[in-house]
């Protein structure tokens, strides 16, 4: 059984910082520093798209992480419903590749690139963590 499983189906609350429910930050923070060592700095979660998306852009987090084109795994995947980017997941190498995730319709769920794509969610990048800043 992989480790990952055991976060399948914990639901998605736009203020949850767990460890019962998540929104998607919270969640990548979670898996960082339990599964690969990694401290992130909390992010808010605010109801508005647009402040989620400058948030994403804007945050100095950003600064230690590199875009790749293949992802490993622990990478960040950073996706999109439309124009802007709103969401984020840990890349997986489990079953061929996908991302672990928690999203406001199914909570925690791990989805190849493929399903993402079915239920919306178009990625906009692969990131890989440097540690620098």
């Amino acid at each position: 059984m992989h480790w990952a499983e055991n976060y399948i189906g914990l639901p998605w609350s736009a203020t949850g910082e767990g460890p019962d429910a998540f929104h998607c930050w919270a969640f990548v923070c979670l898996v960082q520093k339990r599964h690969f060592g990694r401290i992130l700095p909390a992010i808010a979660n605010p109801e508005d798209l647009l402040s989620i998306a400058r948030d994403f852009r804007d945050h100095p987090e950003r600064k230690r992480w590199v875009q790749v084109d293949i992802p490993a795994e622990a990478d960040c995947v950073l996706m999109r419903q439309a124009r802007y980017p709103i969401h984020v997941g840990v890349w997986l190498d489990v079953d061929g590749g996908g991302v672990l995730h928690c999203a406001q319709e199914a909570g925690v769920a791990f989805q190849s690139v493929t399903a993402l794509a079915a239920n919306g969610w178009r990625i906009e990048g692969y990131y890989r963590f440097t540690g620098e800043n």
